[in-house]
C-alpha cells in the first residue's frame, strides 16, 4: 500500500464515522435522501474544475457552498420544506454540472477517485471531520430538541433557523469530505445507508450514534479492503458493501 492510498483510507474512516453521526440526525430530521441530492450539488464545481484544470474539491466545495445558501433562502422566504427545496437547486445543477463536465473526467465526477492525496489535503480532511464532528456535538441538544418540538425550541430562545443552518452546513461539509472516494453521484450513501442500519438496532441515541458511525467505518473498511485486493474503484465498492450490510441489518426484527 502506497502513501498516498493510506492516507485516502485514514481519510475515508474519518469521514465515515462523521457520516455516521450527521446521517443519524438526517434521519431524524426525515431527510436522508437529502444526501443523494446534496451530493449532486458538487457536479457544477467538479466538472469546472476539471475544464479549468483546478482541483476538482475546491470546485465542489464552491458549488455546495453556494447550493447551502441558496437552500437556505428558499426554506425562510418561502416556507419550502427543506427536501422540497434542495429539489429545486438540485435539478439546476444536475443539468449544469452535466453540460460542463468534459465527456473524459465525468466518470470520475460522478464515482470519485480523481486526485491523489497529498499530506496537506489529508491534513485539511482531518481538520474537517474534527470541525463537523464538534459542531454536530455542541448542537446535538438544541438539534434533538428542534426535531421533536420547534415551538418548544423557540420558547427556550432557541434560534431554530440558525441552528437548521448550521447543520445544513455540516451536512454539506460532509458531502465534501466524501467526494473524494465515492464522487456526486455516491457521497450521499455514506449519510443514508449507515443511518438506516443504525436505526434497525438502536434503542436509545447514543446506541444509534455510535452503531450508525461504526457501520460506516465498516462499509468504508471492508470495501477499500476489497477494492485493493481487487482492483476495483473504491466507492461503488464501498456502497455495495454498506447495501449488502443493510439488506442483512433488515432480518432483525
Amino acid at each position: 500500500m502506497t502513501a498516498q492510498t493510506a492516507y485516502g483510507v485514514v481519510l475515508a474512516l474519518s469521514t465515515a464515522l462523521v457520516a455516521g453521526v450527521v446521517g443519524s440526525f438526517a434521519l431524524m430530521k426525515r431527510m436522508t435522501l437529502a444526501g443523494d441530492v446534496v451530493s449532486h450539488l458538487a457536479l457544477p464545481g467538479l466538472g469546472l474544475a476539471f475544464l479549468w484544470h483546478l482541483n476538482p474539491l475546491l470546485g465542489g466545495a464552491v458549488t455546495l457552498a453556494i447550493g447551502i445558501v441558496i437552500i437556505d433562502r428558499l426554506q425562510r422566504r418561502t416556507g419550502l420544506a427543506t427536501e422540497t427545496a434542495i429539489g429545486v437547486v438540485f435539478v439546476a445543477g444536475l443539468a449544469i454540472g452535466t453540460l460542463v463536465t468534459p465527456r473524459e473526467d465525468l466518470i470520475d465526477a460522478l464515482f470519485g477517485g480523481f486526485a491523489p492525496l497529498s499530506p496537506l489535503m489529508l491534513t485539511v480532511g482531518l481538520a474537517g471531520c474534527i470541525a463537523v464532528a464538534s459542531t454536530i456535538f455542541i448542537l446535538r441538544d438544541r438539534l434533538i430538541l428542534i426535531i421533536f418540538s420547534p415551538d418548544v425550541a423557540k420558547s427556550l430562545s432557541i434560534d431554530v433557523e440558525r441552528v437548521n443552518f448550521i447543520y445544513l452546513c455540516m451536512f454539506g461539509a460532509t458531502i465534501l469530505l466524501g467526494l473524494q472516494h465515492l464522487g456526486a453521484l455516491l457521497a450521499g450513501a455514506m449519510i443514508i445507508v449507515p443511518a438506516a442500519i443504525g436505526r434497525q438496532f438502536a434503542k436509545t441515541l447514543d446506541q444509534f450514534l455510535i452503531i450508525s458511525a461504526v457501520a460506516a467505518m465498516m462499509a468504508v473498511g471492508i470495501g477499500f479492503a476489497i477494492a485493493l485486493r481487487s482492483a476495483l474503484p473504491p466507492g461503488p465498492v464501498i456502497v455495495a458493501v454498506a447495501s449488502v450490510m443493510f439488506a442483512a441489518s433488515l432480518f432483525r426484527r
